[in-house]
């Protein structure tokens, strides 16, 4: 009988969603839950104790157990999907508010291609456009052409409130009253190189250079090539149309413990 040989097969690639689904309908982008989901997670404990956990421990402050329950669900597909990263942001305790508030905004972005196309695609045009602002009414529109006969009128509405609301918390567009006019959030230059190690190791479309991850906080590739010269942990240069990238820590979490 021949010898068995172990499974060394590498493990999947990281990916970016691009089955649209409707978690945004059940939490937008909740900025300081995830924080608490980053501080008080436990990988070891299985969902159905982690839920009762985080209910008596209040992680999330007073909310009831079905609230809690919804939060992880989303939390598990936002940060879990990509485990190294989720290391990362459980250990770094001192990150600072902005770059909390994007790096949620690109968790969220990686997992909800609705939300991706969003702030990828209709908010950039809207900074570029000659009359930027735009309603509620201009973003149901929106919705509802860019995926037509999939959900009901109160459905839009509902999709279009809550695209307003990530969008406004991230830093993207004016917050609380239509008319909306687009923002470029602050981009720290941690929370840069944190986006760039992580999408060097995730499956997703688009180039490190050219991304709706990137141009949703006004980083297109002129933008970008001006912060790339100033990032100490990676090496930038742009010969013609091909962008070479260096990188002086071999991942992620290599980054995370050498600079963090």
């Amino acid at each position: 009988m021949a010898d068995a040989v172990a499974n060394t097969a590498p493990a999947a690639r990281p990916a970016e969603a691009t089955e649209v689904h409707t978690r945004l309908m059940r939490l937008a982008l909740a900025v300081e839950d995830s924080r608490a989901y980053w501080a008080n997670l436990d990988s070891s404990v299985p969902p159905g104790p982690r839920a009762i956990q985080a209910f008596e421990q209040r992680w999330f402050g007073g909310k009831s157990l079905e609230r809690v329950k919804t939060l992880l669900a989303n939390f598990g597909a936002r940060y879990d999907a990509f485990p190294e990263a989720l290391g990362v942001l459980q250990r770094w305790r001192d990150m600072p508010p902005d770059a909390r508030r994007v790096i949620c905004h690109w968790h969220l972005q990686l997992t909800d291609p609705l939300y991706r196309r969003f702030t990828g695609e209709f908010l950039v045009q809207r900074r570029d456009a000659a009359q930027p602002q735009f309603d509620r009414n201009v973003v149901s529109r929106w919705v509802g052409s860019s995926f037509p006969d999939r959900w009901s009128s109160a459905s839009i509405i509902q999709f279009a409130s809550k695209l307003l609301s990530a969008a406004a918390e991230a830093g993207l567009i004016t917050p609380r009253r239509d008319p909306r006019k687009p923002l470029v959030p602050k981009v720290p230059d941690e929370a840069l190189e944190y986006l760039l190690y992580l999408l060097r190791g995730v499956s997703f479309n688009g180039s490190l250079a050219e991304n709706p991850y990137l141009e949703s906080v006004g980083l297109d590739r002129g933008f970008l090539a001006q912060r790339l010269a100033t990032l100490p942990s990676i090496e930038h240069r742009r010969l013609a149309d091909l962008d070479d990238f260096g990188w002086r820590y071999e991942s992620l979490s290599h980054w995370a413990r050498e600079t963090r």
